[in-house]
């Protein structure tokens, strides 16, 4: 019988550092403009939609993709081909995850609630995408995007330029080092005809394209600098975020593909969580 930590397992829960340090970076902007009042029930209800959402994506990318998961050497070691989870349970833990994302943000405000359904949509939908097109890749960054603007709407209810822009950053972020990940089975891709960026282009100019990705990602960054309310603390943390991007783009090559999970996991999530902590105490620094 399946426990708490084969579905922990089953959705990466410890991946949840790509997005939740960007949803505390909306949370803690929105944060300020409320004159630096935090509302920790809302703080609460942000993480927890966080992780409901994220929960439902990836279990139902799973759940979807677990033929193929079957017959890739790299994903045959997960939960549902070992048959830890079955297909019906994870099918179950989706529904409760998405159940439990809109319930909580019904808690929030009106606006978080009407846009629920919406998000839900984006990231449930992404799981499709590898069987019509190549930019997989966005879609999963587009989903993950929305962690830093949701934040901000949870606390302030409305739209903002300078969330967007952290939103933008996530989104070509997120596909650029997606791109990087998927070059272990670019091969796997081509022979069951799945769409993705290397199966297309092949590794070389895929790591050119995820470069590029990541380009477009830092100058968003330097927007929401010039744009926001930031000083040096900010800049710094911008310029170790940006070492920790390029150096995955420095130990991954063409034709080595031995160090794609430290450029994958461990690179990026040092970046997320080391950015926020300097952007939030940026934050308060100069309120």
């Amino acid at each position: 019988m399946s426990d708490i930590k084969d579905y922990f397992s089953l959705v990466k829960i410890s991946h949840t550092i790509f997005s939740m340090p960007f949803a505390m970076i909306g949370f803690f902007l929105a944060v300020r403009e409320n004159e630096g009042n935090i509302d920790y029930i809302i703080l609460f209800l942000v993480i927890l939609s966080v992780l409901f959402a994220r929960n439902a994506a990836m279990g139902f990318n799973r759940y979807i993709d677990r033929e193929f998961d079957g017959k890739n050497p790299r994903t045959a070691i997960r939960e549902i081909p070992r048959a830890i989870i079955s297909p019906r349970s994870a099918l179950l833990f989706v529904i409760l995850n998405s159940i439990l994302f809109i319930v909580t943000t019904a808690f929030i405000n009106n606006l978080c609630l009407i846009l629920s359904p919406f998000a839900l949509l984006v990231v449930l939908g992404y799981s499709f995408t590898k069987r019509f097109t190549y930019l997989s890749h966005v879609f999963l960054g587009l989903g993950l995007s929305l962690a830093p603007i949701g934040a901000y709407i949870a606390v302030a209810g409305h739209f903002e330029l300078l969330p967007l822009l952290f939103s933008f950053c996530v989104l070509f972020w997120v596909a650029g080092f997606d791109i990087i990940y998927a070059l272990q089975d670019m091969e796997f891709d081509r022979q069951e005809q799945l769409k993705s960026i290397p199966a297309t282009l092949g590794a070389r100019n895929s790591l050119i394209l995820s470069g590029f990705f990541h380009l477009i990602a830092l100058i968003m960054l330097v927007m929401a600098g010039i744009t926001g309310p930031f000083n040096f603390l900010y800049w710094i943390g911008l310029g170790i975020f940006t070492l920790l991007v390029i150096y995955q783009h420095v130990i991954v090559k063409p034709t080595d593909f031995s160090r794609v999970n430290l450029a994958f996991a461990t690179l990026n999530g040092f970046a997320s969580i080391l950015f926020a902590v300097f952007v939030i105490v940026d934050i308060y620094v100069n309120k």
